[in-house]
């Protein structure tokens, strides 16, 4: 999985010092332009952060068990429990993306309860010319926000992601191919990592995680504990233990960062 320190270096060798100072991080870049010689392929993995981006030209992306064609203009949704792979197919690349953690919505609502950013369900969006227009909009306000001194800037840029997944939801999703049948273990991994997650929409008077071990997961989920802890495995490379443990520190270092 590709962490956001990861992501700095693999693209600029540079690390913000937020990421260290900050609860919570968000950025804008704009895309690059195709360049001869360069690669045109994201290679396929996941990463532990969010991705919106705005894209024109032909592409293929790649995620789960499907595979969707762009033909002009899109708007795509990226997240931590689904693996892709981005392929552009034309010289042609123009856009811009935001890269986000979870904690940048902590108590800002439940953002990654909304379909777009849920496993079995569309991430991707074909754009008319008219459309792409009016969401580069809402990034270039983003941007200019991001660069502000105003004391509120990130509530308003939140404001800003909520209006791109509620002008997506509102769209026809792109027409996917389904290319392969969901592998069973994949289909596990996603509904315990989507269970996982659900222990932390916690508020300061209940900070208490109801499923703590492999086998209360296993329990929930109906199946085995080894099953559970095969799938796992075989998708993610860690075990179901070990998740557990880092999602719970990592939340833990979000909670030690705020005094009450």
């Amino acid at each position: 999985m590709e962490s956001l320190d990861q992501f700095y270096k693999n693209k600029s060798q540079w690390i913000p010092k937020s990421l260290q100072t900050e609860i919570g991080h968000f950025n804008i870049f704009k895309l690059q332009p195709y360049v001869a010689g360069q690669p045109t392929k994201i290679p396929y993995q996941r990463r532990d952060f969010y991705k919106i981006m705005l894209v024109k030209g032909q592409s293929k992306v790649h995620f789960a068990d499907r595979v969707v064609k762009i033909n002009a203009q899109a708007l795509s949704f990226s997240n931590p429990q689904i693996p892709y792979k981005w392929e552009h197919l034309d010289t042609i690349r123009e856009g811009i993306y935001c890269i986000f953690d979870t904690h940048f919505f902590h108590q800002f609502g439940t953002f990654n309860n909304y379909e777009v950013f849920k496993p079995d369900h569309d991430h991707i969006f074909e754009l008319s010319a008219e459309d792409y227009n009016k969401l580069y909009r809402i990034f270039d306000y983003m941007e200019a926000e991001l660069s502000s001194d105003y004391k509120y800037k990130y509530d308003a840029i939140r404001n800003q992601v909520f209006n791109l997944l509620h002008f997506a939801l509102k769209l026809n999703p792109t027409i996917t191919t389904k290319e392969a049948q969901v592998n069973a273990s994949q289909r596990i991994c996603m509904l315990f990592t989507e269970l996982l997650e659900r222990q932390f929409s916690l508020d300061n008077n209940h900070p208490k995680i109801q499923l703590k071990s492999a086998s209360d997961y296993a329990n929930k989920l109906n199946i085995h504990v080894n099953y559970l802890n095969k799938a796992v495995k075989e998708i993610t490379g860690k075990t179901t233990t070990q998740l557990i443990a880092d999602r719970i520190l990592q939340e833990s270092k979000v909670l030690l960062k705020q005094p009450n």
